[in-house]
């Protein structure tokens, strides 16, 4: 299916690996040129660069000054921003547990970086009349989790900003749509550090064991792969999705049992 996205230019942000990734390397797929933002540059995304389609840009978006830095690099022409970057840490000693730091943390990079990147990527867009936004959120928007309840808030806030953003710029030509993947086949889940292995830490069982019983908790019992989401962030980005904005698509395999 054409997506209308052959020559376009996009900005993906927590690009060097998991979910982000995949995006660049569905945007480059499809004939995308990408201005990949992440902390450190990876040999994926090194193999890309060398390919001559994407522009790897050194940035801790959690720093308040990277955002628009990442932006300026970008250039005078953004068809296309992809706000991925994220933080998710396992909180198994509770809420109370819970420091100002690590909410402070949460929300600065899960919500505080794509309102600053969507901030300085506006005015490109609107000059241009044209251009489209995509939040990776997650199902944590709408299904909080106390073992990831600072997670869960900053994305809830992070689904309604982008509501807002497409009341506001959709009649100026912008689309902004939120995805809003569950447990992903990424490090944030199955790597070291990560969910399954936090969890597995706190009540004595094994990571795999973890993994399989949230992957249980599907419909189609498994995780959502990183290309699935990739492909949902297309087709949102691109022209077959052209009347579609102020949307929120859920990937989660049925997790999510209401309407």
């Amino acid at each position: 299916m054409e997506l209308g996205l052959e020559g376009k230019r996009a900005v993906v942000t927590g690009a060097s690996k998991g979910i982000g990734l995949a995006v660049v390397r569905a945007l480059v797929g499809e004939g995308a040129h990408v201005v990949a933002g992440a902390r450190t540059i990876t040999a994926e995304i090194a193999e890309l660069v060398d390919g001559g389609a994407v522009e790897f840009v050194a940035v801790d978006l959690s720093d308040p000054a990277a955002p628009e830095a990442l932006i300026a690099a970008a250039g005078e022409r953004i068809d296309l921003l992809v706000n991925n970057v994220g933080l998710a840490k396992t909180r198994v000693g509770g809420f109370l547990a819970v420091t100002d730091e690590q909410w402070d943390a949460s929300l600065n990079l899960n919500l505080l970086a794509a309102v600053r990147t969507t901030r300085a990527a506006l005015p490109v867009m609107l000059a241009a009349g044209h251009g489209t936004i995509v939040n990776v959120s997650s199902v944590n928007a709408f299904l909080p989790d106390p073992d990831v309840i600072d997670y869960s808030a900053a994305k809830a806030a992070l689904t309604n900003f982008a509501k807002s953003l497409s009341k506001e710029f959709s009649p100026q030509g912008i689309r902004v749509n939120s995805v809003c993947p569950g447990p992903v086949e990424t490090a944030l889940w199955l790597g070291a550090g990560g969910v399954a292995e936090t969890v597995a830490k706190a009540t004595g069982q094994r990571p795999e064991d973890v993994a399989r019983g949230a992957a249980a908790g599907a419909a189609t019992g498994r995780f959502t792969r990183a290309e699935e989401v990739a492909d949902v962030v297309l087709w949102l980005a691109g022209e077959r999705g052209g009347n579609i904005t102020g949307a929120t698509v859920t990937i989660d395999g049925g997790l999510i049992t209401t309407l």
